[in-house]
């Protein structure tokens, strides 16, 4: 059996950390109001291992098949787990509860883009994960807006508002990020079957 190199096992233990990250959440608006700096906490250390361990997959070279579908599959699940608990009303941060909508559009890229991998391995029998600049982008973005939806109440007023150009941004990105990858999609397919064409 072969051993997690340490790359791996940082994107291992990110997706352990969801447990306690959601477990905070769904607290945010219980009787100890210190579960949202934790959940803040939590969560920028998963979001600082996601960098550190791309950083020390290429540094060390050892990146992996394995590590190419951790690291997705890690972001999926913390991006899902906190816009879905965020954008309900009695669980949200209060003044800052994510539009239904910010949600709808993050899970819905993440759910297609699931759904086409799965039709592009249906189609040529073999896994497409190839990242892409507009979803790295999309993923950051995201982030960043859960991270400022956490802090929200502790900016100044000013700040504040500007928290929702962030939910904007994120959807946009989004949607650009999931036509990038149907496309790339659609052009492995048609290439790999020209190829058993010829």
């Amino acid at each position: 059996m072969t051993r997690l190199n340490w790359p791996n096992r940082i994107t291992v233990a990110r997706i352990i950390l969801v447990v306690p990250l959601v477990i905070c959440l769904l607290n945010l608006n219980g009787a100890w109001s210190g579960f949202r700096h934790l959940a803040l906490g939590i969560f920028c250390v998963m979001g600082l291992s996601d960098a550190l361990d791309g950083f020390l997959a290429r540094r060390l070279g050892e990146e992996t098949a394995l590590g190419r579908l951790l690291d997705p599959v890690a972001d999926k699940l913390l991006i899902t787990s906190a816009v879905i608990i965020l954008a309900i009303e009695p669980m949200g941060v209060p003044g800052f509860v994510l539009p239904s909508w910010v949600a709808v559009i993050a899970i819905g890229k993440d759910l297609l883009i699931v759904i086409g991998f799965g039709l592009v391995y249906a189609a040529t029998g073999e896994f497409f994960i190839h990242p892409r600049t507009w979803g790295k982008a999309c993923t950051l973005v995201q982030l960043v807006t859960v991270a400022v939806v956490l802090l929200a109440p502790d900016l100044p007023r000013g700040l504040q508002r500007f928290v929702p150009v962030l939910w904007w941004v994120a959807s946009g990105l989004a949607t650009i990020a999931l036509a990038d990858y149907l496309r790339i999609g659609n052009r492995f397919v048609a290439e790999r079957q020209a190829c058993d064409e010829e």
